[in-house]
């Protein structure tokens, strides 16, 4: 009996000490979409899965800066570029999740074209949320689509800036702002916030979110599997469901 949990206690100390906690900072527009992900890993897993979700810039700057993160999920190529350039990712375990597209949202279930008197006539003396415009992916997709469109001068005046494209989706949730720039699959995220318009795919640069492991010690057991649970059917199948779109070419 002895021998029996002295060998249950050595097997259980094994499965234990192979379990790790994985980290991931990842964009905040694919919280709903991990969440469930990270469920799944975990049911099929000895290891656990937390994130931190936040502005790309802001995880980015975080990770370089030698944040404890095992895992990187930016929402465009340059922040991922910016933490490459700064030998803070695993270059060649960085490859492409998914891709979204760019719209308007508002509480409202109204249509409104992207003309300059539409958006005079609908927006008035209104507000329209943007993410930050200099630094979050969503804000800076927005703001190129805006300039695009020959709309930026006209609207600039009337945005206002959030830290990340899901604050901007709580404003119009909240009724505190008329419109909020936010990725398609971010009106699923909020059952109140509806559809109003979509930017043409070639007015802004392609919305896709590289995937990286960082670039610590060697990376964890934990690490690695997660790493390529993200690249399985069934986290892609979790993807579509939040309103992401398959992954465009890879760039390394």
């Amino acid at each position: 009996m002895r021998l029996l949990l002295i060998f249950l206690w050595i097997s259980l100390g094994s499965s234990l000490a192979r379990a790790d906690n994985v980290l991931v900072f990842a964009a905040a527009s694919l919280k709903n979409a991990l969440d469930e992900i990270g469920t799944e890993f975990e049911r099929t897993q000895p290891h656990t899965v937390q994130f931190n979700f936040a502005g790309s810039s802001q995880i980015a700057r975080q990770v370089v800066a030698g944040a404890p993160a095992d895992l990187l999920i930016t929402a465009n190529v340059l922040w991922m570029d910016e933490a490459a350039a700064n030998q803070a990712i695993v270059t060649d375990s960085r490859f492409h999740l998914a891709s979204n597209r760019l719209v308007i949202a508002s509480v409202a279930r109204e249509q409104i074209e992207l003309t300059q008197e539409s958006l005079r006539s609908t927006l008035g003396s209104g507000h329209i949320a943007m993410a930050l415009i200099d630094a979050v992916p969503a804000g800076m997709y927005g703001k190129a689509a805006l300039e695009a469109l020959d709309l930026w001068t006209d609207v600039q005046k009337q945005v206002v800036q959030t830290d990340h494209v899901r604050s901007a989706l709580r404003l119009v949730a909240l009724g505190e702002v008329r419109w909020g720039i936010v990725y398609r699959s971010d009106l699923l995220a909020d059952p109140t916030v509806f559809l109003a318009a979509e930017f043409p795919a070639h007015t802004h640069p392609p919305i896709v979110y590289p995937v990286a492991l960082t670039d610590r010690d060697e990376p964890s057991k934990g690490a690695t599997a997660f790493h390529a649970y993200l690249k399985s059917e069934r986290a892609q199948l979790i993807l579509a469901k939040h309103g992401f779109q398959p992954p465009v070419e890879n760039r390394s």
